[in-house]
């Protein structure tokens, strides 16, 4: 079998680790615990490569995983129980700030023929700034056939904790107007591009203008069928009832600085989430973990 390697890289303003198991590469920055590369030997990367990506000091990463957390998106748009979890006048940030705070390594092993690497997000004394809870925050990634993501929250305080979450996953495909997702069929969600509107979606899910939807009572799995790259890239959530699905299209993704104009063609977001109704409440000592599974089928 061979030898997993770990090696501590610097990409711009942020120590990164590049990780290499079992025929597979995975890139990690430090900040955000956000992986930003993953791709198995000879085959076409599996996380979208953006090269206007910005790796900045308190700058998320546009690709990759970014973790959102513990909120999601906009903070006025999450339920009031999320909202009543933070105690400051300064302007909360999108989706939270664990994706831009500075993890720690708490360590590696091999399962069999996996390999698990830990990291840690740990609470400063009193709880995090304008956040005073708290709660232990685990991203564990399981690299074999598949990669693996566990995000584990742990409420290790005296208070009732509610809190939303994503993984908000930005794939590779080879042309998003030539790719579609099956499993969503006849499921309802809200169309937030189109005024917030609730539907009911009709068969695969196809891509013709900008897209942000948030689907509700999702199924565990979920695929992007890429005929052009002959594959299928099959998500299987875990603790997770929501799913947000985004691409920016053309006007959008003129307007973002750490994307080309046509960097929309070759992206698609598929969120593994609890949002909405779907938020997470830890009573004191309770964990919960959203995951998700991710592998590359040949079509």
């Amino acid at each position: 079998m061979p030898t997993p390697h770990v090696e501590t890289v610097t990409i711009d303003e942020l120590d990164c680790w590049r990780i290499r198991h079992n025929g597979a590469e995975l890139q990690v920055a430090r900040q955000g615990a956000h992986i930003f590369s993953y791709q198995r030997d000879g085959e076409q990367p599996l996380i979208w490569p953006n090269p206007e990506a910005v790796f900045k000091q308190g700058k998320g990463i546009r690709t990759g995983v970014p973790v959102c957390w513990p909120w999601f998106g906009v903070f006025d748009r999450n339920p009031e129980s999320v909202k009543a979890m933070r105690q400051s006048d300064q302007p909360a940030g999108a989706h939270g700030f664990a994706r831009t705070a500075r993890w720690e390594l708490a360590g590696t092993e091999l399962e069999g023929d996996a390999l698990r690497i830990d990291l840690g997000l740990p609470v400063p004394a009193g709880g995090f700034p304008g956040w005073p809870h708290q709660v232990d925050l685990t991203l564990s990634l399981l690299l074999d056939e598949q990669l693996h993501i566990r995000l584990t929250s742990h409420n290790r305080g005296t208070d009732t904790v509610t809190l939303s979450q994503a993984l908000h996953t930005y794939f590779a495909v080879s042309d998003v107007r030539q790719v579609q997702v099956e499993g969503l069929d006849g499921t309802t969600y809200i169309d937030t591009a189109d005024g917030w509107t609730s539907k009911t979606q009709s068969g695969p899910l196809r891509f013709n203008a900008e897209t942000d939807r948030i689907y509700l009572d999702t199924p565990a799995q979920v695929s992007i069928v890429d005929k052009d790259w002959q594959r299928r890239i099959q998500l299987t959530a875990q603790g997770s009832k929501s799913t947000v699905i985004w691409n920016p299209w053309t006007e959008r993704a003129k307007a973002f600085d750490d994307m080309a104009d046509d960097g929309w063609q070759n992206m698609l977001c598929i969120e593994t989430a609890n949002v909405l109704d779907d938020v997470v409440t830890l009573a004191p000592n309770e964990r919960h973990t959203l995951g998700v599974s991710i592998t590359g089928i040949a079509l």
